[in-house]
């Protein structure tokens, strides 16, 4: 296992390549070996590979010896570079602690800063930095947060004592504590510690080096951490890294800091240095919003009126070399940086460098303008921008002209709008919005245990934190508005209000967030809705490009055609009709018809629909002139159409003349025990063949008509569903085309059409080859595929799927995400013996994996001609095309 220890820094030469592979020793790992060797000033440390933590958990939470061997060479090297000895009495090493996965995982998992402290070395420490104030400052942040990560005490006892402590002081701010207070604090802190636990806080140093790596592979399991996989779509299996590194220290006196920075604004992508620090601080104090930091550079502070002076204003040496290394560290990558520092008595130390977490605004400003300078190219540029975050800018945003009741302002943290009800705690965020209401997330600050309540909320807003926090750097990596810093809010979690301003306002009470300028307002703000213009249509421009798909768009009525047409659909892959059938005006006509006990009585319903139907078509081809549109005939069972209570059978029965107690009977008559396995799709169309006689005739008389009256092609695509057998769909077919032949007879023209089939069933996938003699094209309905080749219902999969995906059974949600393994291979495998038929067979998937990037990338590694998605997804999956295509 020593193989498995990285060096960096301090002079180490680190020649194997796997210390800088992300895979192997993480991001945090890898780009502290690489800042190293490139010559930044990197406290020395080592890293413990990712495998190491899988291997951790296979044994039983255990360490074997070769490990422990690997770790003491790793502290030797330390100790080597530092001139420091570990444990010592007179000289101590301290070291940090950190984790480090292969992707950023924000405030996800834990970390130990100050480790190696106990009752003798921080008497060392006072007389070697000749700061016993700063000594005893740093025992008690190391009890504290030790206990809390590696022996799980609850960290409010320790922040209750410090709070207390400086209230009998008299003093408002932790800086105003000396020695003999963070002293006599230590021995309070000892103290809960005994008690809670029933034995002494642990004076051993390598006891305390050994929790902490335990404790840092331990977070990778949990709840918190587990959530943010599942959101984000990370492997159960990859595991975390460890990293320990010699301490530097930014709470020495007024010449030291730390802080947090971007090499450009994460929330808007402009080439501004970005950021915040502290003054003798460390960088827990930052990111947890437990003091407010100030501004780093002097334009930012003069932007936002603020007085407290700027790291380049304060510290103008020190904050010279950090924006040397912002430069250098964003050619090096060749991106946006995200950079953790501190400043010892003047002295600058990098503690990290990632690709920095940003707003899909900020993404898309940043790859356009990346590209324009020349860092990155054109195709780097698509690839750059995660299609998903361009959720954030398709959906409405706050009216500049409507009235606005502004309540309390804080900072701008994350942009966007979202209006909700007030929730003060995660749990009850989360609850609230399965029942589908709107929240918005209230907490004094966020901690990682609110990621669950975070995802939820449409919003986020906290009484504490900076640019920085853990709610500002989370709510942007989610694309959540979020308001930090209201300093004019305050919560009473035993009244459940908050004090916004001067008003009350209550849990449950309707706020809007405006996260682009910090406004908190009462009520409900209007929204309009998006442009795609600026760099959004330069992106698309570009991705369209490069992509070989088409996108088409699921839409059955003229809004969805116009929105999706307006976000650069190229025809519609799915209208379904049943969608129509449920209007109001209609859904009498509707029942009339299947509860009809005869043709005669059917075809008179029908006759009254014909029209009803062709206006719904002839409304789509207007919007979609010039593009395919794809249409699917009657699909889902009839059961879902008839009445349910006493009052709509009365309503059907004074429209039809019959008896309530003669319509119950019929409609107990088509009761099926499992309905969506039963008489539905195609299977209506064979025993109620003048359903889809009308359907198809309302398709080429709207198709006519339109053709006309624009002068412009109208391609309609006719999808028959839930095909079986290549009989099916040979019968169907035909009655499709008598309907065409009939109406282009009274019309006196002809129109190009197709006729073919969604793939919902795995023996419609074994048995492609022959129904391809029967289909012009093949489109996977994906939603019911999933669902029959799983044996399970998407209606009821929400109740037991997330332990599946926790335990790694499926790497996702199937039907979010396609089971590419299952039932990928059967959408694979008729595509070719589709094609083996057909080669012009055009294929193409319409279910609601059309939208999910992942999935558009398997789609075209199997060659399938378009991808239809909801209208508001059409530019995610432009977007996720291009990059499948670009690998």
């Amino acid at each position: 296992m020593s193989a498995y220890v990285f060096h960096f820094g301090g002079g180490a030469t680190n020649t194997d390549p796997r210390s800088r592979d992300k895979t192997i020793t993480g991001g945090k790992g890898a780009n502290l070996a690489e800042m190293a060797g490139i010559g930044l000033p990197v406290p020395p440390g080592f890293t413990i590979s990712t495998e190491v933590c899988t291997a951790y958990n296979a044994a039983g939470k255990t360490f074997d010896e070769a490990l422990r061997a690997g770790v003491a060479a790793g502290v030797a090297h330390i100790e080597k570079a530092t001139g420091r000895v570990f444990g010592d009495p007179a000289n101590p090493l301290l070291v940090s602690v950190r984790s480090g996965a292969r992707v950023s995982m924000p405030g996800m998992m834990d970390t130990v800063l100050n480790l190696g402290l106990n009752d003798i070395t921080v008497e060392g420490l006072a007389a070697g930095s000749g700061d016993a104030r700063f000594a005893w400052d740093s025992y008690r942040r190391f009890i504290q947060m030790y206990s809390d990560v590696v022996l799980g005490l609850d960290h409010h006892r320790f922040e209750d004592a410090l709070e207390i402590a400086k209230e009998d002081n008299g003093f408002f701010a932790d800086v105003e504590m000396g020695a003999e207070h963070w002293q006599a604090l230590v021995g309070q802190y000892k103290a809960i510690v005994a008690e809670e636990l029933g034995r002494p806080f642990p004076q051993d140093v390598h006891q305390q080096l050994w929790g902490a790596i335990g404790a840092v592979f331990d977070s990778w399991e949990s709840d918190r951490a587990k959530v943010y996989r599942r959101l984000n779509s990370i492997p159960h299996d990859w595991g975390t890294a460890v990293n320990v590194q010699a301490m530097v220290f930014g709470n020495m006196g007024e010449t030291s800091a730390t802080g947090v920075a971007f090499t450009r604004d994460p929330a808007t992508g402009e080439r501004a240095y970005y950021g915040e620090y502290l003054v003798n601080a460390q960088g827990e104090d930052v990111v947890a919003g437990i003091r407010t930091p100030q501004y780093l550079t002097k334009a930012a502070r003069e932007r936002a009126g603020a007085k407290p002076l700027s790291m380049e204003e304060a510290m103008p040496a020190a904050y010279g070399e950090l924006a040397r290394v912002f430069d250098l560290l964003e050619a090096h990558y060749k991106d946006m940086q995200d950079i953790e520092f501190t400043v010892e008595q003047g002295k600058l130390w990098m503690l990290q460098t990632r690709s920095g977490k940003r707003t899909a605004k900020a993404a898309l400003r940043m790859a356009v303008e990346m590209a324009r300078e020349g860092l990155i190219d054109e195709a780097t540029a698509v690839k750059r921008v995660d299609p998903m975050a361009l959720d954030q800018l398709l959906h409405p945003t706050l009216d500049p002209s409507a009235a606005r009741e502004v309540l309390t302002r804080g900072l701008p943290a994350s942009p966007g709008a979202a209006t909700g009800v007030i929730v003060f705690d995660a749990d009850n965020a989360e609850r609230r919005a399965q029942l589908g209401e709107e929240v918005i997330l209230v907490r004094v600050e966020t901690s990682p245990e609110d990621i669950h309540g975070m995802h939820a909320a449409k919003g986020v807003l906290t009484a504490r934190g900076g640019m920085t926090s853990h709610a500002a750097v989370v709510a942007r990596g989610m694309g959540r508005p979020c308001v930090s810093g209201a300093s004019g809010l305050s919560i009473d979690m035993t009244t459940r209000t908050a004090r916004m301003g001067t008003r009350e306002v209550k849990e449950g009470e309707v706020i809007t967030l405006d996260g682009s300028n910090g406004d908190v307002m009462l009520g409900a703000v209007p929204m309009v809705e998006p442009e795609l213009v600026g760099d959004f249509a330069v992106l698309m421009e570009w991705a369209d490009r490069h992509r070989r798909m088409k996108v088409r768009a699921n839409a059955e009525t003229p809004l969805d055609c116009q929105v999706a047409r307006q976000f650069g659909a190229e025809g519609v892959g799915l209208c379904r009709t049943e969608h129509m059938f449920f209007d109001a005006g209609r859904i009498s006509l509707v029942r009339q018809m299947i509860l009809a006990e005869d043709e005669a009585t059917r075809r008179r319903a029908l006759d009254s629909l014909l029209p009803e139907q062709r206006a719904d078509f002839t409304a789509i081809f207007e919007v979609m002139a010039g593009l395919p549109v794809t249409i699917r005939l009657l699909d889902p069972p009839l059961h879902e159409f008839l009445p349910h209570g006493e009052t709509e059978f009365e309503e059907l029965s004074e429209a039809t003349g019959l008896g309530v107690d003669h319509l119950k009977r019929r409609a107990g008559e088509l009761h099926e025990f499992n309905p969506m396995l039963g008489h539905r799709g195609c299977r209506l169309g064979i025993t109620f063949p003048e359903i889809y006689e009308m359907q198809a005739r309302a398709i080429f008389e709207a198709a006519c008509d339109v053709a006309e009256k624009s002068g412009e092609a109208v391609v309609p695509e006719v999808m028959i569903p839930l095909v079986a057998t290549r009989r099916e769909l040979l019968i169907l077919r035909a009655l499709v085309d008598r309907a065409a032949e009939a109406v282009f007879a009274e019309k006196g023209r002809t129109l190009e059409y197709l006729v073919g089939t969604m793939i919902e069933l795995p023996r419609a996938a074994l048995m492609a080859g022959e129904i391809a003699e029967e289909a012009k094209f093949f489109s996977f309905g994906t939603n019911d595929l999933t669902q029959t080749t799983l044996g399970v219902s998407r209606d009821d999969a929400a109740r037991f799927l997330g332990p599946y995906v926790e335990q790694g059974i499926y790497p996702r949600d199937p039907f979010v995400s396609l089971d590419i393994e299952g039932v990928g291979q059967l959408v694979e495998m008729a595509a070719v013996r589709g094609r083996e038929t057909r080669p012009d067979i055009k294929l193409g998937i319409c279910g609601e994996h059309g939208g999910d990037p992942a999935s558009i990338a398997f789609c075209e590694k199997v060659g399938l001609d378009y991808v239809s998605a909801s209208p508001y997804r059409v530019p995610i999956a432009r977007l996720a095309a291009a990059q499948a295509a670009l690998g």
